[in-house]
C-alpha cells in the first residue's frame, strides 16, 4: 500500500521544512490583514511559521514575514496582534 502524500512548506523564521500541520499559517486576505489561520483555509497569500517564539520573533524582526507575504510593511495593529500571539509560544521545542 503506496504512502499518503505529506505536504511540506519551509518556515518564514527559520528555512526549515516541515510537515504543513505542524505549523502556523499566517495569512494576507484580499483587504490587506494580516491574521493567523488556524484552519488552513482562510483566502489570501500565506505563510508558515513553526510554533516556537524565536521564529516569530526572527520573522517579524527582519522583514521576512513581509516579503513572504509580498507587502511593503504590517499595518501596527497587525504586527501588535501577531507579537502578542507570539508571546504565548514557548521559546524552543525539547
Amino acid at each position: 500500500m503506496a504512502r499518503k502524500h505529506i505536504p511540506q512548506r519551509t518556515c518564514v523564521g527559520c528555512r526549515q521544512v516541515q510537515a504543513k500541520r505542524e505549523m502556523i499559517r499566517i495569512v494576507r486576505t484580499p483587504e490587506g490583514r494580516v491574521e493567523i489561520d488556524p484552519t488552513g483555509k482562510k483566502s489570501g497569500r500565506g505563510a508558515y511559521l513553526h510554533p516556537r517564539r524565536s521564529c516569530w520573533e526572527r520573522a517579524l524582526k527582519d522583514g521576512r514575514l513581509e516579503y513572504a507575504l509580498r507587502m511593503e510593511a504590517l499595518r501596527e495593529e497587525d504586527r501588535m496582534a501577531l507579537v502578542a500571539y507570539a508571546s504565548t509560544l514557548p521559546e524552543d521545542e525539547g
